[in-house]
């Protein structure tokens, strides 16, 4: 009966090869020792004859016996020089193989991650259209109802399309992984723009444009190309000059796979001609309305 012998990854064929080199070198250190310590006594040899007068005969047999060792500790040292070069350089691919592993354990945890989001995605789809069908087939429909029904859409709508984004997201990142080019900041969990308030209703939304606005005293500025929570009374007018739009807009996600839905690199000028500030521009319409009502 046949068996397989497993094939071995390239850790164990490293590591393999890596206490192979090292049994080799150890061997060439212990021949090396021994041809080192013959070369002594055949120069104490040879010195012994020279200084007691000996032959010539016996003097040039001497010499001859001391020049071949000699040539033999040469030849081992190189070869021990060679081989240290060897060694180094296994464990060099070793540490490799290894980061190489690591890596890939990671990028698997990543793709497990996606995968396992896209596998809830459906059930929570299903809910949430349950959700929304036990209030639209009602006989008897309430505003109240009405309005919950919309919302919990609107929400679906908006997980749906982040849920595709993130799983996107995160592929991309077990690809950088697995080729070594991870940021280290995806370690990290990214904070929001503009983290969501207790005291402000906000809505998450994206950013077309760079935004201003004003809170309790304080400027608020937003890069464009960013995910931020927009208080929703500024969040109609932002919409209605396409400064921002929804997150399960189409422009939206081409938009997030070009740019990201991160942060901005650094400060956003004050001075900067494309800031949008949303409370002149929200006043502005107030005024015209005020206007023509009048």
């Amino acid at each position: 009966m046949g068996f397989f012998k497993r094939e071995l990854g390239p850790v164990e064929r490293f590591e393999d090869a890596f206490k192979a080199k090292q049994v080799e070198r150890r061997k060439l250190a212990d021949r090396l020792s021994l041809a080192e310590g013959l070369l002594a006594e055949k120069r104490a040899a040879a010195e012994r004859l020279a200084v007691a007068g000996a032959a010539n005969a016996k003097l040039e047999r001497a010499e001859t016996d001391m020049r071949s060792v000699e040539d033999r500790v040469k030849t081992l040292r190189a070869a021990l020089a060679e081989c240290d070069e060897q060694v180094a350089s296994t464990e060099r691919a070793l540490e490799d193989a290894k980061a190489q592993r690591d890596r890939n354990l990671a990028a698997d945890g990543i793709e497990a991650m996606a995968a396992a989001i896209e596998r809830a995605i459906p059930g929570f789809d299903a809910g949430a259209a349950a959700l929304v069908g036990a209030v639209t087939t009602g006989d008897a429909p309430m505003p109240e109802a009405t309005r919950f029904s919309t919302s919990v859409d609107a929400i679906r709508q908006e997980i749906l399309a982040a849920a595709d984004l993130i799983c996107w997201e995160l592929r991309s990142a077990a690809v950088r992984t697995r080729a070594g080019n991870a940021n280290v900041a995806l370690s990290v969990a990214p904070e929001p723009e503009q983290p969501p308030s207790a005291e402000i209703e906000r809505q998450l939304i994206y950013t077309l444009n760079p935004l201003l606005w004003r809170e309790g005293g304080e400027v608020r500025r937003v890069p464009a190309f960013a995910l931020v929570g927009l208080p929703k009374g500024l969040l109609p007018v932002a919409l209605r000059h396409h400064h921002v739009d929804h997150l399960n807009a189409r422009r939206v996600q081409t938009l997030m796979r070009v740019h990201g839905s991160g942060q901005s690199d650094g400060e956003i000028n004050p001075d900067d001609p494309q800031l949008v500030d949303l409370d002149a521009l929200a006043a502005g319409e107030t005024e015209s309305v005020q206007a023509e009502v009048a």
